[in-house]
């Protein structure tokens, strides 16, 4: 278990278009993996910010991790949708608007409560991530929300416990905690409360 890559964004733009309508909406999804030693505080990674901290920020979701075995799925999706090869396609690390592009640790292995230590930080998972209209226009097809929805492949928040520095290639610690909301419950949950506006 470790992390892939580290990955912050200053709030930009976001052009979606809505009813043959293009809007503009500011964000902070554009993240780029960054080099070196990055600082990690209570309200997240030096260098990070957040246009909308109700879905994204605050000490509940300071930092967001996602698996990078998903990344797969989401070239696939794209692939199907642009009607493209998905060996023309890329996807860098990042590109989900996560923190923390993560390796070993899936969304069906977490619960509420349990730590990531990393060096001497230490992450606590909150809450599984609760994808917006904002996934859609950053993966260029509209119903991305709702795949990652149906999927289960959702990422997880984290609340900073103990600040320090993290880095690119540093070995994830994954101490249990109580144990007792997972995080793919959550996710089946969220899907079945969903399943009429999937299909």
């Amino acid at each position: 278990m470790k992390i892939l890559s580290i990955n912050v964004a200053t709030v930009g733009d976001l052009f979606i278009t809505q009813s043959g309508e293009k809007h503009r909406i500011r964000t902070g999804i554009h993240k780029q993996p960054v080099a070196g030693p990055v600082q990690v505080r209570r309200l997240g990674l030096e260098g990070d910010e957040q246009a909308d901290q109700s879905v994204h920020g605050g000490l509940d979701k300071a930092v967001y991790a996602y698996p990078s075995e998903h990344y797969d799925f989401w070239l696939a999706q794209r692939a199907a949708y642009l009607k493209r090869p998905a060996a023309e396609l890329t996807l860098a690390p990042g590109a989900l608007g996560e923190n923390l592009t993560i390796e070993g640790i899936l969304e069906t292995e977490i619960w509420i409560g349990d730590r990531l230590q990393i060096g001497s930080t230490l992450l606590q998972v909150t809450e599984p991530r609760h994808p917006c209209f904002k996934l859609n226009g950053k993966l260029g097809f509209s119903h991305a929300s709702r795949v990652m929805i149906q999927s289960g492949f959702s990422g997880f928040y984290l609340r900073v416990v103990e600040t320090g520095v993290i880095e690119a290639g540093d070995a994830i610690t994954l101490m249990p905690g109580p144990r007792e909301v997972s995080l793919a419950w959550l996710n089946e949950r969220r899907r079945k409360a969903r399943q009429e506006d999937l299909f």
